[in-house]
Parts: structure tokens; sequence; C-alpha cells
């Protein structure tokens, strides 16, 4: 695990829910970024309130397409006032790219439909003609 110290300059998103936390005005020179998938926003927080803050990031640096990068997958890894980001809003689209949505409508799961036997049909009878006429 190493740490990164350094100011947040650009939160971006690159496409497919993927946003990128860039050091540098023009992140194609940057030569270190921080990156969080879609799947992990969640559980790291509204990462757009880093902009322009110091934050220390922990992690594994690993090179991606010729540039270091850290992933960050949970808050937990940022220390200091950016461990301090608030939850992503409740109505906040991840696949969407941050567009907002009031929510959709789905059907609940049944699961399977269930096989049941067709019984006898039950036929009413009229209880006053039971046949015992006197």
């Amino acid at each position: 695990m190493k740490c990164v110290y350094g100011k947040v300059v650009q939160v971006h998103d690159g496409g497919r829910g993927v946003t990128f936390l860039d050091f540098c005005e023009d992140y194609r020179k940057c030569p270190f970024v921080v990156v969080v998938f879609a799947r992990d926003l969640k559980r790291v927080g509204d990462v757009r309130y880093l902009q322009g803050k110091q934050i220390e990031v922990h992690g594994k640096i690993q090179e991606y397409d010729g540039r270091a990068e850290i992933i960050l997958s949970r808050y937990q890894q940022l220390r200091g006032d950016a461990a301090r980001i608030p939850p992503l809003p409740k109505d906040y689209d991840v696949e969407r790219r941050g567009n907002y949505r009031a929510g959709t409508f789905s059907r609940p799961n049944t699961g399977k439909p269930s096989r049941k036997r067709n019984k006898a049909p039950v036929t009413i009878e009229d209880p006053s003609s039971t046949g015992n006429d006197e």
C-alpha cells in the first residue's frame, strides 16, 4: 500500500460510469490518476466534492495505459478532510453519469410461476332443491 497526497484539480467522467480524479490541468499529460468505477461510487461517496481539495489516498499503485493509478473502491482509502465526503444522493444514477431520475417502476420478482394442478370444478347447488320434496 502506498499513499499519494495532492490537490485534485479536476473530477471528470470518463464514460461508462468511470470517474477520474486528476491532479493536473491536462489529464492526458498527468503521470498519476485516481480511478473510481461506477460499482464503487456508493461505497466511496460523492467524489465531486473532492475537486479543488488536498487529498490523501491509500492503495496499490498500478500502471494502466502508461500512467500510474490508484483504484479508489471504498472511502476508507481516503484520509483527512477527504474522508468526510458526503454519500451519493439517493436519486443519483451512476449508470447515467450523474443524471438524476425519480425512479422506475418495476414489478416485484415473484419467481417462477407455480404449476398448480387443476382440480375438478366445484359447483354450487341450490340448498332448497335437495331432492327431498314432500
